[in-house]
């Protein structure tokens, strides 16, 4: 980094590369800098509940390692298998278990991280409680690799939950399945997932694994799991949770009895971007609304997708009001494709905040969501952002083009 710094190379850190808004492309050349080979899990303090681990690491193989010892990293992207640790720190990612469990930020408690100029900084550290001065682990956390390269993550743990039950649950229509939501979680049922799940989604996953669900014409299934360590108590909320669904129009509650059943229901919700991806060339949104919020989302994607005539497959982390929005090419010609897109993607964002809401609630603004940032943000806070990026990185050397809009 001090030769980068020196000579006036962009740097850009990289992963996987398994993100979603083109955060690890280098799109003005210079170094693509791999933290893969820094792939060791330092440390699991099993007295503190704390793990200290490189950001190379593949996301399950810290989960398994930890698990090992009856602890528990909750946070789960759909990409677990593949993605690593660190840029799940730099995009602050989520997944299904946020609804309960929270997201990166939630856990991370301290990092080691290399400044544009080559200087190390440590923040935070083994400590559940630590107010002096600013936060700069949360200011790290969600970056996005453009405010310092990060090598070193201290990660809280809690104990791992012993049981867990999944139910998979159809209904009739979007809008009965999406009011179910604000329902169970009125009721203070806390589940650990509470996933929405689209037909076409469900067809889309079943068309590529040769996988069946129960009620798959329905038009939509929310799919829940609980967790914990008292059988009575789950099974006391899995029948009042039943109850609320089929009050709301929920053809069936489907129980997934056995370990092996709940696997295939979660390899299927896994499965889902993929899946989707291969059907047609598409753009993903990663939006955020309010939970009560989500049947007008829903119903206000639909109308707009009639009116332009582009289909859409919906999904995502309802529990948390995190919705995915896929927009399908299908066939249309490319010039009408190129020529609507950006439009249709401003109007849904602007339905999005309109109605309270975010951009992108886990997959980052990186490359592909700069440009409309600035419906959300305004100019004071942008400012005040590209001041705290000058900051850390005065020449703009790392990771330039992200974040900030271009005009």
């Amino acid at each position: 980094m001090k030769l980068a710094t020196y000579e006036q190379i962009p740097v850009t850190p990289r992963g996987a590369g398994t993100g979603l808004s083109g955060g690890c492309l280098p799109l003005y050349g210079g170094i693509a800098l791999s933290l893969e080979r820094m792939n060791r899990i330092l440390e699991i303090d099993t007295n503190n509940f704390i793990c200290v681990t490189e950001p190379g690491v593949i996301v399950q193989t810290l989960q398994e390692a930890v698990e090992e010892e009856n602890l528990f990293y909750p946070v789960d992207p759909a990409s677990r298998a593949s993605c690593l640790i660190g840029g799940n720190v730099a995009e602050n990612s989520g997944g299904p278990r946020a609804v309960k469990y929270g997201v990166t930020k939630d856990f991370v408690l301290g990092l080691t991280a290399v400044m544009p100029d080559g200087e190390i900084i440590k923040t935070g550290g083994k400590l559940y409680k630590d107010v002096t001065g600013y936060n700069l682990t949360q200011t790290l956390v969600g970056s996005e690799g453009t405010l310092a390269i990060i090598t070193e993550i201290l990660l809280k743990l809690i104990p791992l939950p012993t049981l867990r039950l999944v139910l998979m649950i159809p209904f009739p229509s979007l809008e009965a399945a999406a009011t179910t939501v604000s329902m169970i979680m009125r009721a203070r049922i806390e589940p650990s997932a509470l996933e929405f799940i689209e037909r076409d989604a469900i067809i889309a996953s079943r068309e590529q694994l040769g996988t069946h669900v129960d009620y798959d014409d329905a038009a939509a299934h929310l799919m829940i799991e609980l967790d914990g360590d008292n059988q009575d108590l789950i099974d006391e909320r899995a029948e009042k949770l039943g109850e609320i669904a089929l009050e709301h129009g929920a053809l069936d509650v489907l129980l997934a009895e056995t370990k092996q059943k709940q696997e295939e229901l979660w390899t299927i919700r896994r499965s889902l971007s993929e899946a989707v991806k291969s059907r047609s060339v598409y753009k993903e949104e990663d939006t955020v609304v309010p939970r009560d919020r989500i049947p007008e989302l829903l119903k206000r994607i639909k109308e707009l997708c009639a009116r332009w005539n582009i289909s859409s497959v919906c999904y995502g982390h309802a529990g948390d009001g995190n919705i995915h929005v896929n927009l399908l090419k299908d066939d249309l010609p490319d010039e009408i494709w190129n020529n609507k897109l950006d439009t249709m993607i401003r109007e849904l964002f602007e339905i999005v905040v309109d109605l309270g809401g975010s951009l992108t609630g886990e997959h980052g603004v990186g490359y592909s969501q700069r440009e409309y940032i600035s419906i959300m943000k305004s100019p004071v806070e942008l400012a005040l952002m590209k001041r705290i990026k000058d900051a850390f990185d005065p020449q703009g050397l790392l990771n330039p083009g992200k974040i900030f809009p271009t005009s």
